[in-house]
């Protein structure tokens, strides 16, 4: 499998499929989509098990130059591979979301989504620092089509918002990388990874790469196009934007932020601890005065999304792989709880709570799945959340017990907006006799909760399967973070503010025992 293009092939089957639409009716592109889709999840699937867990860090490598500095560069690691196998599971569950709820222009929607597909695993696939942009780029315009055709009522405001705003974060973005190519000689980025950029320029290249992956995330306060996003948005539009598309800035940190600029990462990382505790406090208390059900979960995924990168700023290998445990699981989850809301309101068209209430009497079967989603977003043990929350907070608190502190109310506040969600949605009394009339799950919907159920399960009970692909790549960042991490807690209170990367060596030269 080495030599077998498979990264290609896995960009452009789902293309193939987007060009197949324009002659194709209704019925036929909804097949195709799926088909397509279920095609990718196979070759990820072969992707998953032909990686060399100890083997170099660069895989499935395919480099084929074009023009002017340019290169076809593909090629994964741990990292990269857990994110693309994130991607191929979603797709298939966005097109069995939109089977009935879209009957306008289906092949059009259906094009839509198998070519964010392609640009999403071209995103974590690439190898090539222009390619990176384009792709990283060219995601913005399907899902703004998505949102525009297909949305609510409100959907072109939130449209515009959602462009304008991602994009206006990339134009620095791509001035510091025509910079870094001049500096460095090349676009080929593992090694630039591996580059040392001068410190002083390097916190500037900090700042604009910052510009591009905080909106992306998105951090606070450039978080307010998420609300109106995921409130317009078809239900599978936004299973994927918080599924994935969120995920691509949590990804530009660890592949670019980290390890090209690590002096600047820690000069900077107060302005990150500083806005993500904000973060997780401030829209976690906003989502518990939400009436609109999708409005609540998209505020959440802003608090989540502060704690991942409250784990990836933490200097250490526990915050890292929570960071990404937790970007794993919230792609699951998050898209579970917005698919669940997708349900109910193709049934009674309504995303307003107080229209709900006593759905475990005619829906017992939803409110199964939707309390164990609600369980794993708040963190229960046992489920993807709490893994991920435990290692990310486990992390800080090694830099910093206040940011630590801060960062676990999330997970109280998330357990009162979470719970409120369902308590006043499957329990209590039923007051509207068209929701008590609503049916279960039919086959369809049973599959696809099913399909989201049984990773959360896994990942909670089993994390091991999902953190050794990335175990060595992690380590090696964090390596490569060393010299550069900043002192915590624990050495400042005892008025020894020495850096830890001396900590770190003196660790590694001690004898066994010691450690």
């Amino acid at each position: 499998m080495s030599s077998f293009p498979i990264l290609s092939l896995m960009l452009a089957v789902p293309l193939a499929g987007a060009v197949a639409f324009l002659f194709s009716d209704a019925p036929r592109a909804r097949t195709i989509a799926l088909a397509a889709t279920l095609v990718d999840l196979a070759l990820g699937g072969m992707l998953w098990a032909n990686y060399d867990i100890g083997g170099a860090q660069w895989q499935f490598v395919e480099k084929v130059p074009l023009f002017a500095g340019f290169s076809w560069a593909l090629g994964i690691d741990g990292i990269a591979l857990v994110l693309i196998m994130l991607s191929v599971f979603l797709m298939p569950v966005c097109i069995g979301a939109s089977w009935r709820s879209i009957e306008k222009r289906v092949g059009e929607y259906m094009a839509a989504f198998l070519l964010m597909e392609t640009l999403m695993i071209g995103v974590f696939a690439a190898q090539d620092l222009y390619l990176f942009y384009i792709m990283f780029e060219a995601g913005l315009i399907p899902m703004y089509l998505i949102i525009g055709i297909w949305g609510g009522a409100d959907r072109i405001y939130a449209a515009y918002k959602f462009f304008l705003y991602t994009l206006l974060g990339s134009v620095l973005m791509l001035i510091a990388m025509l910079w870094m190519v001049h500096e460095a000689g090349t676009t080929d980025i593992p090694t630039l990874m591996a580059y040392d950029f001068p410190i002083e320029a390097q916190k500037w290249l900090w700042l604009a790469f910052f510009a591009s992956f905080a909106v992306k995330m998105p951090m606070w306060p450039v978080h307010t196009w998420l609300p109106d996003a995921h409130v317009q948005a078809p239900t599978a539009g936004s299973v994927i934007l918080a599924g994935v598309l969120l995920k691509m800035g949590g990804y530009g940190f660890i592949r670019f932020s980290l390890p090209m600029f690590p002096d600047a990462s820690a000069n900077y990382a107060w302005l990150i601890y500083t806005l993500s505790m904000v973060a997780v406090v401030a829209t976690s208390l906003i989502a518990l005065v939400q009436t609109d059900m999708k409005k609540l979960i998209a505020y959440s995924s802003v608090a989540h999304m502060a704690i991942v990168t409250i784990g990836l700023f933490a200097f250490n290998v526990q915050g890292l792989e929570g960071s990404m445990i937790v970007m794993l699981s919230h792609g699951l989850v998050s898209g579970a709880l917005f698919l669940c809301v997708g349900i109910i309101y193709d049934r009674l068209h309504t995303r307003e709570i107080d229209r709900y209430g006593g759905l475990s009497i005619n829906m017992p079967k939803y409110a199964l799945f939707f309390m164990l989603f609600t369980m794993a977003s708040v963190g229960l043990p046992g489920t993807s959340g709490f893994v991920g929350e435990f290692l990310s907070l486990a992390g800080i608190y090694q830099m910093s017990s206040w940011v630590a502190l801060v960062g676990g109310t999330g997970v109280i506040l998330g357990a009162a907006y979470m719970l409120f969600l369902y308590g006043r949605v499957a329990f209590g009394e039923q007051k509207n006799a068209d929701a008590a009339a609503m049916p279960d799950l039919d086959l369809r919907e049973l599959a696809m909760v099913v399909a989201l159920a049984l990773p959360v399960l896994w990942m909670g009970v089993y994390p091991e399967s999902f953190l050794a692909p990335m175990r060595a790549d992690i380590a090696a960042l964090d390596a490569r973070l060393a010299r550069a991490r900043p002192a915590g807690d624990a050495q400042l209170t005892a008025g020894k503010p020495k850096p830890a990367a001396a900590d770190h060596a003196t660790l590694e030269s001690a004898p066994e025992g010691a450690h």
